[in-house]
């Protein structure tokens, strides 16, 4: 995995976000991933799965913007950190992300953890 990859696969995640396209989505993950939407939880674990769980629980894609970087890669594992903004009927909130990344051999993520702070 380069800084390269990295990027390109969060651009990926961002796109497929905003499409909920399960192709789009699964393409990210690898059938046997495990994502975490906070690091002390179970994980959805393998890509149907998760293709499900995205699809379940939508944003609409005019309400938020999002922008990630990988921050470090080293071998398999990447953090990548950015911001998620929403203006949507919960009012407006900035996110600040962290993610935790372990890639398989195809460039698809096996572990993927998000830990994220609401700005004040």
């Amino acid at each position: 995995m380069t800084r390269d990859d990295a990027a390109r696969w969060l651009d990926a995640y961002i796109a497929a976000w905003r499409s909920y396209d399960p192709d789009a989505i699964g393409a990210l993950f690898a059938d046997d991933a495990e994502y975490r939407y906070h690091p002390w939880d179970e994980p959805v674990r393998g890509r149907d799965a998760i293709v499900e769980d995205w699809r379940s629980n939508r944003d609409a894609p005019d309400a938020w913007h999002a922008e990630y970087t990988p921050f470090a890669v080293e071998g398999d594992r990447v953090a990548a950190t950015g911001t998620s903004r929403y203006d949507d009927a919960d009012g407006k909130r900035t996110y600040h992300n962290v993610f935790l990344i372990r890639f398989d051999g195809g460039g698809r993520a096996r572990e993927f953890t998000e830990v994220y702070a609401e700005q004040r």
